[in-house]
């Protein structure tokens, strides 16, 4: 089904404008290509970011990892944990808000510290 600016995915509605605008475009695009859904909305979101706001590596990288016997909220490299929390989980409730107000990106860790995915919520 193809988007517009009044009827997108939730998963949109926290972009800026002009970035929402981009991704809507993007992913009908991709749906006419025969994409599946949830793929073209996450391919649309990262296209429609780098587009309006440059390239990925312009922006803040932010990491959730776990740490001694919690979960930490890091910028990458840095040396101080911005959030701490017991759960992924909850961490995950603080960082996502936290990481899109920062016009950031969110590197996602497994409990062993092998990398789980990326986010932009």
């Amino acid at each position: 089904m193809p988007w517009s600016k009044n009827d997108y995915p939730d998963s949109f509605k926290n972009l800026e404008q002009d970035v929402r605008d981009k991704a809507i475009e993007i992913s009908n695009a991709l749906l006419r290509e025969g994409t599946d859904e949830g793929r073209a909305i996450a391919i649309a979101t990262t296209k429609a970011r780098e587009y309006v706001q440059g390239n990925e590596s312009d922006r803040n990288v932010y990491e959730v990892r776990p740490r001694d016997n919690d979960w930490v909220l890091m910028k990458k490299n840095g040396e101080r944990a911005i959030f701490k929390e017991e759960t992924k989980s909850a961490l995950l409730d603080k960082a996502k808000p936290y990481v899109n107000e920062h016009d950031g990106s969110l590197n996602v860790y497994h409990e062993d510290g092998s990398f789980e995915k990326t986010l932009y919520d």
